[in-house]
């Protein structure tokens, strides 16, 4: 398994190089007040793509913190709940007569 996913690593990797190799145009971004950037395309591509990702895994641990700090709160709660109280034993019942001594019925007719 993990020699598939060095694999896959490296194949991307040489999909990007490649990609990279052949897209290194400068593309003209225009800003405020007539000022033009000249980027190469690779490089707008990972900012945009960084731009997309960085928020999401910011808020993706933000919610792995809450739930963990929400779990912890729990456990540590669970913890301090009181032990049930033991029950007290009542007297049972006395054991009722053997299936022998029960008197059944017989038809009649029957010896």
């Amino acid at each position: 398994m993990q020699f598939l996913k060095i694999l896959f690593w490296c194949l991307l990797a040489f999909l990007a190089a490649v990609f990279t190799v052949g897209n290194w145009n400068r593309v003209e971004i225009h800003l405020w007040n007539d000022i033009v950037a000249l980027v190469n395309l690779p490089l707008l591509l990972l900012f945009t793509f960084l731009a997309g990702l960085v928020p999401t895994l910011v808020y993706q641990h933000a919610v792995r913190w809450r739930l963990r700090q929400r779990l912890q709160a729990a456990e540590q709660r669970a913890a301090y709940v009181a032990p049930p109280q033991p029950t007290i034993a009542t007297p049972s019942a006395p054991d009722p007569l053997p299936p022998a001594a029960v008197p059944t019925a017989v038809p009649p007719g029957v010896a």
